[in-house]
Order: C-alpha cells, then sequence, then structure tokens
C-alpha cells in the first residue's frame, strides 16, 4: 500500500486525465481494513467494494467518513446490507435483487456474452427501467491495449442513450481515460492508485 501523499498524487493524475465531472470510485477490494486510513488521509471520498462482509466491516470502522457504492455481483440475500450501507450500487444484474434494492442503481450489462462474467444482455435493460436505475455500467473483455476497450464503451453510451440514461460506470486502471473520452460519469480504479 503506498502513503496517503502518493495515493493523493495519483488520484490527481486521474483526475486530470478524467474532469472534474467523472467521479472517480477507488476500487477498494484488495485493500485490507487497516489500509482504509491512507485512502482517507489521502482524501479520497468514494469507496467501491465488491463483497458485502467486507463492505460492513470497512463500514463499521468508517463509518460515513467515505461515500460507500457497491461494484460487486450483488446477490439478493445481501441487498439489505448494501441498502444500509451504500449509496449506489454498480452492478445490477438480477430483477430478485433490483426489487429488493433501496438505493440507486447502474445496471451491469455483459455486452461482449462472456459467460465468465456477469451483467445482463443489452435487451434485458428495459426490463430494469422500473426500478431507481440511473444508468449502465459495464466491464469488457480483457484487452492487451486500452483502446480495444474503445468499442464496448461508445456501445454503453449509446445503449444508455437508447434508454433514457444518464449515468455510465465504465473504465478501471487500464482504460479509465478511454471510458472518460467516451462519457463515463463513474470510473473505477485501484491499482493505479495503491500498486507499489
Amino acid at each position: 500500500m503506498q502513503s496517503p501523499d502518493v495515493i493523493r498524487e495519483r488520484v490527481a493524475e486521474v483526475r486530470a486525465r478524467v474532469g472534474a465531472d467523472v467521479t472517480i470510485v477507488a476500487a477498494t477490494k484488495y485493500v485490507p481494513l487497516r489500509d482504509m486510513a491512507a485512502l482517507l488521509e489521502a482524501g479520497v471520498t468514494v469507496v467501491g467494494e465488491n463483497r458485502a462482509q467486507d463492505l460492513e466491516a470497512k463500514h463499521a470502522e468508517y463509518g460515513d467518513a467515505f461515500r460507500w457504492h457497491f461494484i460487486g455481483h450483488l446477490q439478493s440475500n445481501k441487498v439489505k446490507v448494501v441498502n444500509r450501507i451504500c449509496d449506489l450500487v454498480h452492478s445490477l444484474d438480477s430483477e430478485s435483487a433490483a426489487r429488493r434494492l433501496e438505493v440507486p442503481a447502474l445496471v451491469q450489462v455483459n455486452l461482449a456474452g462472456e459467460g465468465s462474467k456477469s451483467g445482463v444482455d443489452p435487451a434485458e435493460i428495459a426490463a430494469f427501467l422500473r426500478y431507481d436505475v440511473r444508468g449502465l455500467s459495464t466491464m469488457p473483455p480483457a484487452a492487451t491495449t486500452p483502446e480495444e476497450s474503445r468499442r464496448w464503451f461508445v456501445r454503453l453510451r449509446e445503449l444508455a442513450a437508447e434508454n433514457g440514461l444518464r449515468e455510465l460506470s465504465m473504465g478501471t486502471t487500464q482504460d479509465y481515460a478511454i471510458a472518460a473520452d467516451e462519457g463515463a460519469t463513474y470510473v473505477r480504479v485501484g491499482s493505479i492508485l495503491f500498486a507499489v
């Protein structure tokens, strides 16, 4: 884990690339509870957790010092935890979870139809619009260069526009700048902030 000063510098680098209107979500899946303090000291305000049990443990320690987002696969039986703690879910992909959810969400779209990834088919987006859905998210297929992800980000932006949605969560450490170019309103970055 890096020092707060280094994390602050790296957040500033990401901010310079994505602009003032994009929310930077620090993906904390691999950040131990004890190291969350460095993020707080560095001025990080929004964190994204992948697992409900880690979300609970970190929130118990840091409370509302952060704005909490959920970015992992959301199981229906974990919705109660997310409702209590989170401001936004980036990864809604089942109607059973949507029915229980009390916080705004982004529908995760599996644009490439990858069997190993969560997310709905683009044709299923409309079924979620009766819930508190603010936008869409995606994780493009693994790529060797950031530019390869652009077509997936363009497609997600088009789908959001077709469905009257404005928020887009797309882009991670490797391709966040391309995602911002294509209209991301949230980027989820982890290793670029924390790696030694």
